[in-house]
């Protein structure tokens, strides 16, 4: 009989999911470091919440440890890369909250719109201050989303009802995914210019990052309020701070925040704020859910071998594991090289199998291109859970499969269409079992992805190359490796460049100021 930790409180409804399984369940919380550290080589499973922290140290004395489940979305309490290398599967329950964040990011705004927190603590302060606290009708007012995924996509549902008018920000949404919804897909600054009332549902990634600057609250409606309830470090709290006080902004409400647990912040204290101690998905309904669904995902794989929602794993049988692990990593990386090229929404994509890869699991290889593809603007992705997001966002996916045609047994290609372009990308597998990259937009290419790689597409006139090695030499830019092709001569030429560490976005503007330079870009695998 398979036995399981859990760690951190679950319900008794999740405990008695394991027993009716015939899964043995031990409940042993509130464990110190020591005592984790003493009983975790018994278990084949662990199930935590946020408190249990899972690190290298924890993992390497689980001996006979498979799969951890953490009921709830974040795993930042989880050493995933550690826990891979180990052979064991992370898994999390993506979807089981949604409906209370987004519930509750409505909640903040309607308090910042009137005043509720601080006309209830005046008024329990035995003060009558009606006239003192003059708020704003939702109706008629508009709503910006920035990221209208699953639970943007809930919360301009709620906004609909409320009569407001609602507009999107979101790279990955597409037009009829918004027509879908109801909502007008917008860009960032239109968005910024237009909006009543903002509020965030996107991961935190280095594009997100302080995604509402200074500079960003300074093209804002003046008067207008912010809402985030998604992830600390998407809004510049300083910002906030400064913009409130000068009357730039009327407010803003915040459930999470840069460092938590947030025992003094710069926003607090201030009555225009809104503060709640990160209580997006804490409500009955959502612990319930998700505690359900950690206990059914850990069950399932231990007594069936079945994966869902795995952070690190491909649904894939153990025979095939082995033979489809080399085209998994490709499929992944080509994903995510097109992904972190793509900077508009995504309409279509198309992935070719041809020889050897039209024989294997191309579903997991499709999973794994669109998690590559989704993973620079939405963190939070996995393989199992990359369709259901694509599909939410109106991606059109499709496969084709056909026989050994070219010069290599097999590869894939990847054709990603957004509103503004088509653009193609191509891999294979050699014998070594290392996958390399052999074609970007029609044009051959031949090199090994590296862990930081320079991509610049140029017209292809002489003297580019020289005046690109100067530059990245000037700034210090150690080069590995330099793979160039070209579509024609003194046509569109790609130059894919392996560094020895990231470059910074000051090394990148200057390559996109060099003539004939026509997209710069620092990429990672």
């Amino acid at each position: 009989m398979p036995k399981v930790l859990i760690s951190d409180s679950l319900s008794p409804a999740a405990i008695a999911i394991f027993k009716e399984r015939g899964v043995e369940a031990d409940v042993k919380t509130d464990l110190t470091k020591d005592q984790l550290l003493a009983i975790i080589g018994e278990y084949d499973g662990l199930a935590i919440r946020s408190a249990t922290k899972v690190t290298a140290e924890v993992l390497k004395a689980a001996k006979k440890l498979k799969v951890i489940g953490r009921a709830g979305i974040g795993v930042d309490n989880v050493d995933i890369p550690a826990a891979t290398a180990a052979g064991m599967i992370v898994m999390n329950t993506p979807f089981g909250n949604s409906i209370t964040t987004a519930e509750h990011a409505i909640a903040l705004m309607m308090a910042l719109a009137r005043d509720i927190p601080a006309a209830n603590a005046s008024t329990h302060a035995g003060k009558w201050e009606k006239n003192r606290f003059m708020g704003v009708e939702l109706y008629g007012k508009t709503l910006g989303l920035i990221g209208c995924g699953n639970i943007g996509s809930i919360v301009a549902d709620r906004a609909k009802g409320l009569k407001m008018r609602v507009i999107a920000f979101d790279p990955y949404l597409s037009e009829e995914r918004a027509q879908d919804l109801g909502v007008e897909k917008v860009e960032l600054e239109e968005l910024l210019q237009r909006a009543d009332f903002i509020t965030l549902h996107t991961p935190l990634t280095n594009e997100t990052k302080n995604i509402i600057s200074a500079e960003s609250i300074a093209k804002m409606k003046k008067g207008a309020r912010i809402i985030n309830c998604a992830r600390g470090g998407l809004v510049d709290e300083a910002a906030v701070k400064a913009a409130i006080d000068s009357g730039q902004l009327a407010g803003a409400a915040f459930d999470v925040f840069v460092e938590e647990p947030a025992k003094a912040n710069a926003l607090f204290g201030n009555e225009k704020v809104v503060a709640t101690p990160h209580l997006g998905a804490s409500t009955a309904e959502a612990q319930e859910n998700v505690a359900l669904q950690v206990a059914e995902q850990i069950s399932d794989y231990l007594l069936t071998g079945a994966v869902t929602n795995a952070l690190n794993m491909p649904s894939l049988s153990a025979s095939e594991a082995q033979k489809v692990r080399p085209w998994i990593a490709l499929a992944e990386r080509l994903g995510a090289f097109a992904g972190q090229l793509t900077e508009t929404a995504i309409e279509k994509v198309e992935i070719l199998f041809e020889g050897t890869a039209s024989g294997l699991n191309t579903r997991a290889l499709t999973q794994a291109a669109l998690m590559g593809l989704l993973k620079p603007t939405l963190s939070e992705v996995n393989m199992v859970n990359a369709p259901i997001v694509a599909k939410e966002r109106g991606i059109k996916v499709s496969e084709v499969r056909r026989d050994q045609q070219g010069i290599y047994d097999g590869y894939i290609m990847l054709t990603v269409t957004t509103e503004r372009q088509t653009r193609s990308v191509a891999g294979t597998v050699f014998s070594d079992g290392r996958p390399r990259l052999i074609q970007v937009k029609g044009i051959n290419m031949d090199t090994e992805f590296a862990p930081h790689m320079l991509y610049v597409s140029n017209e292809d006139k002489p003297g580019f190359i020289g005046r690109l090695g100067t530059a990245l030499g000037e700034a210090g830019v150690n080069i590995a490796s330099f793979s160039l092709g070209r579509s024609a001569p003194g046509a569109d030429a790609i130059a894919l460049i392996q560094v020895d560490g990231p470059v910074g976005d000051s090394v990148i503007d200057k390559i996109r100021t060099l003539p004939l330079v026509k997209q710069a870009k620092s990429l990672s695998f």
